[in-house]
């Protein structure tokens, strides 16, 4: 599997394009001059050794290693150890509430802070089995495919902020929906849409959509996250929220909204706190789930193939060099290009 680790590059291929265009206008214009001097016919015969067919040979050798180097500066690697691994696990497809009520602090560090290090450490503790990652407020999307690769999900985890939805909220219907679209076609695996909020559900419909995962096969864990006392949120300089009057908003966990939606789709509500209960009382849960056997295709090493790409720009630049545009005098009866006239 051949892949590049900086496709922003492929970007800069648009100069080819650019450099022929320019190439056909200079063509054109120096043609014209050419007629102003004399007869095309004429002026082939006063120069024999001139070929028109060199020039254009030498102009795209010179547009390859454009290319070739763009491609080698976008770092090509090839996978060297391809394994087509049948496992037996889960897939799990994990739903994180972004709005702005995460930043409450009334969980250490924050409440988004906080379930960032739940997913990860419950990742950790995953061998054999499949993960998403779907991050939702006022809307949901997915932010990482359903996927065996372990390594992506937590670098996806880290990147989670409330700033990727502009759309304010706390949709938890819209993202059950999303997750249980998220799910491979395998058959007799154990599926689980494990939903990581603080039960602030703005538009309803929640039970609902755990009732129709539950119908599908899928099993709906809630993990609230914060204290049902309510904690002011960080505005991110130094105060907190406030309302349209003035007064700090406070946010508490709907405990009871999330145990309702828990029971809906057959799954197991867990609150997450200060301690490592909920992680232990997560990994417990997943563990009852029907596994079945899923099939993965990991490349686990990439190797640099820039070198391969460095000596082909060598290549089409050298054979440019030893190209004249005029025919040599050493090679002049060879009948590699064809003279004017």
């Amino acid at each position: 599997m051949l892949r590049f680790e900086d496709p922003i590059y492929f970007w800069l291929l648009l100069v080819v394009p650019l450099f022929f265009l320019l190439r056909m206008a200079s063509w054109r214009k120096k043609r014209k001059q050419l007629r102003k001097l004399g007869d095309p016919d004429l002026l082939a015969q006063l120069a024999p050794d001139v070929s028109k067919y060199r020039p254009t040979v030498k102009f795209w050798l010179q547009m390859a290693a454009v290319a070739v180097l763009v491609l080698m500066l976008a770092r090509p690697q090839m996978g060297t150890k391809v394994s087509h691994e049948k496992r037996n696990g889960i897939e799990a497809i994990i739903c994180m509430d972004i709005s702005n009520s995460m930043k409450a602090e009334d969980v250490a560090p924050s409440r988004l802070d906080k379930s960032k290090m739940l997913v990860e450490s419950m990742v950790d503790h995953f061998t054999n089995d499949k993960v998403g990652l779907v991050v939702f407020a006022g809307d949901a999307f997915v932010q990482l495919p359903i996927t065996s690769d372990y390594v992506s999900a937590k670098m996806f985890l880290q990147n989670i902020d409330p700033s990727l939805i502009g759309t304010q909220g706390t949709d938890i219907a819209r993202a059950i929906q999303v997750a249980m679209h998220s799910f491979t076609q395998q058959e007799k695996v154990g599926r689980a849409i494990i939903v990581i909020t603080d039960g602030e559900d703005h538009e309803g419909g929640v039970e609902k959509a755990a009732e129709q995962a539950r119908k599908k096969g899928i099993n709906v864990f809630i993990l609230g996250v914060g204290s049902t006392k309510g904690s002011p949120i960080p505005d991110g300089q130094g105060g907190y929220m406030q309302d349209a009057s003035g007064q700090v908003v406070m946010s508490a966990l709907n405990e009871t909204m999330c145990q309702q939606v828990a029971k809906a789709g057959s799954g197991t509500y867990i609150h997450v706190d200060n301690t490592s209960d909920a992680q232990e009382e997560l990994n417990d849960a997943l563990t009852k789930l029907q596994k079945g056997e899923t099939n993965s295709v990991i490349y686990s090493e990439y190797d640099e193939q820039f070198q391969a790409f460095g000596i082909i720009v060598l290549l089409l630049l050298i054979a440019d060099v030893c190209l004249l545009e005029a025919r040599n005098p050493l090679t002049k009866n060879w009948r590699i290009f064809k003279k004017n006239g």
